[in-house]
């Protein structure tokens, strides 16, 4: 059993209580223990990775967030960055599951979010933990 950290950007409530549950379901039923933190943004995500890496408590982590694209340029940023930063980090050999959101609106947030949907929060939490079965794979 592995412990998880999910890290979530708390723009979006409704929408990031249905990632949430997503992951968090996921993670319990493979077996695997957790903790959330709660950042302001998707920008702030990377760097919460990386200072909890530092501690050693977690085997590996899930992004959750949600962006949507507005009418300036800061979707971009906010999207392209954010996922920049996680690469990087994933590079570095942490095991992440990337469920941050990059849509046009609101409904395509809610299709992606929703367990009975496509459950994007819960292929995070997955994917986190083919990472992590990865990274033990090479280290045996």
């Amino acid at each position: 059993m592995a412990h998880f950290l999910i890290i979530e950007a708390r723009f979006y409530e409704h929408l990031n209580d249905l990632l949430l549950d997503g992951a968090r379901t996921a993670l319990e039923v493979a077996g695997h223990s957790h903790e959330t933190l709660t950042v302001p943004g998707a920008l702030e995500i990377p760097a919460a990775i990386a200072m909890a890496s530092d501690t050693g408590r977690f085997e590996g982590y899930v992004a959750l967030g949600v962006v949507i694209r507005g009418e300036t340029y800061h979707f971009e940023i906010v999207s392209t960055e954010s996922a920049r930063g996680i690469m990087a980090l994933t590079l570095d050999g942490l095991p992440i599951g990337n469920g941050i959101l990059t849509v046009e609106n609101e409904a395509q947030a809610l299709a992606r979010a929703r367990r009975d949907d496509k459950d994007k929060g819960g292929e995070a939490a997955k994917a986190a933990i083919a990472m992590l079965a990865i990274a033990e794979g090479f280290a045996a």
